[in-house]
């Protein structure tokens, strides 16, 4: 995992982030090139970048860039590099670039965890987020659609402030809308010193409630999306005790053997809590 950058210089109404780190800072090209080339040296085959908000990288560099810039400059001066990967992410900032590397490069792992948070628009607005419903279902339609095996995780709130039944019903069809494979979900929890802490309150109970049916819903598209694995052969990265990652992030457990660091081929036999069983093919 590579830092790119720290610290946010947007002001999400329920988040504290910008507050307790500061704005948006970056690592230059040259850091980040450095950081990996040491790892990859050392026997690494898979980088994953990160940040608070990565999309927001590059924008204060003396020679501003974006993040499409940067994982192209990955790609082409370390060809050794087998994997990389894009951490969590705001869909409506993805540029131009980072886009078609998305549709182009094999190398670029197919799975982006989306930074959702809701799949209603007065929420969206009121949440203070960047994209739109709409915004959010043409972007992972037309990556879909340009790239099949790209996979789809998200963040959702449950229960935002002033949330109803109809706006929660739109976060639901959302999930089906974007291809959204599993979910992690966060109960609304007001922060001190934020704009959603002041705002009309949803009572705890109704929060828990769609708390608990969103991580039904998620558990069922993850049982969906794995079951589509089974019989098929997938690329694995062997990590410890037996378990490694396919390219799209699904989770893979398999018998004792093969060398942690090692991508090797693998049978996908069936699936069991949540990850697939595979045998490695010889």
């Amino acid at each position: 995992f590579i830092g790119i950058q720290n610290g946010c210089d947007h002001r999400c109404t329920f988040c504290i982030i910008p507050y307790a780190r500061g704005n948006s800072r970056s690592l230059t090209p040259d850091q980040i090139k450095d950081q990996i080339q040491c790892l990859v040296s050392a026997g690494i085959k898979e980088v994953v970048l990160t940040g608070v908000d990565i999309t927001s990288w590059g924008a204060d560099l003396k020679n501003p860039q974006k993040l499409g810039d940067l994982v192209e400059f990955i790609l082409k001066n370390i060809p050794n590099l087998p994997r990389l990967r894009i951490s969590s992410i705001d869909s409506v900032e993805i540029d131009p670039k980072l886009n078609k590397l998305f549709c182009e490069e094999e190398r670029l792992m197919p799975h982006l965890h989306l930074s959702l948070q809701s799949g209603d628009n007065m929420i969206l607005k009121r949440m203070k987020r960047r994209h739109s419903r709409e915004n959010a279902i043409k972007f992972c339609t037309e990556l879909k659609t340009a790239r099949s095996e790209m996979n789809f995780s998200a963040d959702i709130i449950a229960g935002f402030p002033t949330e109803n039944q109809d706006m929660f019903k739109n976060t639901v069809s959302i999930i089906e809308e974007c291809k959204i494979n599993w979910l992690h979900v966060f109960p609304f929890s007001a922060r001190p010193g934020t704009p959603a802490a002041k705002m009309p309150q949803i009572s705890q109970s109704i929060i828990e409630e769609r708390a608990i049916e969103l991580r039904s819903i998620s558990k069922n598209k993850l049982i969906q999306h794995l079951n589509q694995k089974v019989g098929s052969v997938q690329s694995v990265l062997v990590e410890a005790n037996s378990k490694g990652f396919t390219k799209d992030y699904s989770k893979v457990t398999f018998p004792k053997g093969p060398k942690i660091g090692e991508i090797i081929d693998m049978k996908i036999e069936s699936h069991n809590n949540n990850t697939l069983v595979g045998l490695p093919i010889s």
